[in-house]
């Protein structure tokens, strides 16, 4: 699976982004999704995750009730949408996929994905 990311960009802390990613040449339905960022000097580290059925969900504390991952299997997209943007959240942002065995499958960590699209920059300022 190819993975193309997009969406990034410049926003005020307390304002919102939405990030895209478009998968082509593989079986996007038979991947568990994911969002991960890296911060300057940090390690890169999951933001969201969805199982390739769409109906579950994974963020992590510093994300929860302001980050919203979906995905369209109709599409072939996954979408990120970031509400009350913190400075903190200033990083490059990366989506990839996993395989999946069955549609439940989430995974919530960085091991085991192996596709990867080029990263987007969020830059959040005050």
């Amino acid at each position: 699976v190819q993975l193309q990311a997009s969406g990034g960009g410049l926003v005020q802390a307390g304002g919102s982004l939405t990030l895209s990613c478009a998968a082509s040449g593989g079986s996007f339905t038979m991947n568990s999704m994911g969002w991960f960022r890296q911060a300057p000097g940090k390690e890169r580290e999951v933001a969201a995750a969805i199982s390739r059925g769409g109906g579950t969900t994974y963020y992590p504390g510093s994300v929860k009730g302001r980050f919203t991952i979906s995905r369209d299997n109709a599409w072939n997209t996954v979408t990120l949408q970031m509400n009350s943007l913190e400075i903190e959240d200033t990083a490059v942002y990366y989506c990839a996929s996993k395989w999946a065995r069955s549609r439940g499958d989430i995974f919530t960590t960085i091991v085991g994905y192996d596709s990867w699209g080029r990263g987007t920059l969020v830059t959040v300022s005050s």
